[in-house]
């Protein structure tokens, strides 16, 4: 099967591209079940959490990549095993026999918060090195609850378009970058690494709008790590999978700047900035 045309509703539901609507996969999308999980959907609705949204992705275009996209909005949505294999062997390589390993979840880090997983490199049991990873999604303003509802009752969507918009700037910047200051700092201290797994567009959102003229290819010698993949449609198996797109890094003053905001070139001037009070001043009366 070719990619599926969409537009801007959800593309997949409880793991499954939306245009899969065979029996197995409709018990699946009746028992809220998660295929990454291996467990129930942990998305439930605020008003009635005993019903999950299920949505993994939804189609997306913005001005700052060039066509719409199925863009990841679960976290749990990368819980995948080229995710892992790919940090494994991006990062540890080609380990001897007597070495293994091994994925801790959900990691104190004191001050800093807990750490999504955790990369032991074990040996007879002994940690002998570690590596931090966090798995980063994008967010959503709005809902795209009324396209479940429309698929749910109908099997299909009933609007080209719904009304929700991605949350870039809440998701990476305000929640995602405080986190990569605030552990960054303490794993920086120890001389070891954290890797922030997110999808292509969420760096490209950070490159546009951001002082990311730090991030730059990757070094060892950096704390931070940021590893993004891409969702690539395949005719095989009908569905979007997870593809390794890059890796770029950074220290703690790389994240300063990105917290800072854009780039001084990137600034209005107090013209512009004079303009927009006036605008705002005649649509106040």
């Amino acid at each position: 099967m070719e990619e599926p045309k969409f537009t801007q509703h959800p593309t997949e539901l409880f793991g499954y591209p939306y245009v899969i609507k065979d029996s197995v996969v409709q018990t699946i999308r009746e028992k809220q079940y998660c295929p990454f999980l291996k467990g129930e959907c942990k998305k439930p609705r605020k008003s009635q959490p005993e019903i999950k949204i299920g949505v993994c992705s939804v189609g997306y275009k913005d001005n700052f990549y060039e066509k719409i996209k199925p863009v990841i909005i679960c976290p749990h949505r990368l819980e995948e095993p080229i995710i892992y294999n790919s940090i494994k062997e991006l990062y540890f390589g080609s380990l001897p026999d007597d070495y293994e390993i091994k994925w801790a979840s959900e990691v104190s880090c004191g001050v800093a918060g807990s750490i999504d997983f955790v990369a032991a490199k074990m040996k007879e049991d002994k940690i002998e090195d570690f590596l931090c990873v966090e798995f980063q999604a994008a967010g959503t303003t709005g809902t795209p609850w009324q396209a479940v509802l429309d698929f749910k009752q109908t099997g299909s969507f009933q609007e080209k378009t719904y009304k929700y918009g991605i949350n870039w700037a809440n998701q990476y910047i305000k929640t995602m970058m405080q986190q990569v200051y605030k552990k960054g700092m303490v794993i920086e201290s120890w001389g070891k690494k954290i890797v922030f797994v997110m999808q292509d567009v969420g760096l490209e959102y950070i490159q546009s709008n951001t002082d990311a003229q730090d991030l730059h290819e990757v070094r060892d010698t950096d704390a931070i790590h940021f590893c993004t993949f891409r969702m690539i449609w395949n005719k095989g198996s009908e569905a979007w999978q997870l593809e390794f797109n890059k890796r770029v890094s950074t220290n703690i003053e790389g994240i300063r700047k990105i917290l800072g905001g854009a780039h001084e070139d990137k600034f209005p001037s107090i013209d512009e900035f004079e303009n927009n009070i006036n605008k705002r001043l005649n649509f106040s009366k």
